[in-house]
């Protein structure tokens, strides 16, 4: 792509960040939160909504737009893989029998980032169609909303959980580090769309 967009943020406080201190909806004010369970739950929320803040007021076409050859990933790959995950992190914790796949069957959904190789149908199949984009939304806040009702019954950070006893605090950890980097990746995504630059 030949064209480059101008470098801008929409905030006017301080122009490195997305928007103003009182436009951002991270900021609740106030001092951090107090223990460890809702620290950790602070920083997951934040990072939800800094990748659904990078990818407001864009259309499909917009969302579905892949980086550089040969990788295949897109803002819209990016949520219906962050939604993947959520349900692979449900299976772990569940007893029951595991959830299907959401994108491409047995093979799709463990991928990281569309990386070549394997069935990346998360990210394959993001296609520049608005229903594409509203379902990936549907089905990211229904994947977070399934893990995080699980996972409210556990407040004990150190219990372990499903069949492979992973104890609630290495989850919680893991799912902060999972959408910390690919919103490193939706910074960047973002900025080819259009410019638009913060954190």
């Amino acid at each position: 792509m030949d064209e480059r967009n101008a470098r801008w943020s929409r905030a006017t406080v301080y122009p490195d960040m997305w928007v103003d201190p009182e436009d951002d909806p991270r900021n609740s004010g106030g001092v951090s939160p107090d223990g460890e369970l809702a620290t950790l739950q602070d920083f997951l929320s934040n990072y939800r909504a800094t990748l659904l803040m990078k990818c407001e007021g864009l259309d499909a076409e917009q969302m579905a737009r892949r980086s550089v050859p040969p990788s295949t990933m897109s803002l819209l790959g990016l949520v219906r893989h962050l939604a993947e995950v959520e349900r692979d992190w449900h299976n772990w914790i569940g007893d029951g029998e595991p959830l299907p796949k959401l994108y491409g069957g047995d093979g799709g959904g463990d991928s990281e980032g569309g990386e070549g190789g394997g069935d990346n149908w998360d990210f394959d199949g993001a296609v520049a169609e608005q229903a594409e984009v509203d379902a990936a939304y549907t089905a990211l806040a229904r994947e977070q909303a399934a893990t995080d009702a699980v996972l409210a019954e556990h407040p004990d950070l150190g219990e372990r959980l499903g069949k492979d006893g992973f104890a609630v605090r290495e989850l919680l950890v893991h799912r902060i580090e999972e959408y910390a980097r690919h919103c490193g990746h939706a910074d960047l995504l973002r900025e080819r769309i259009d410019g638009r630059v913060g954190q």
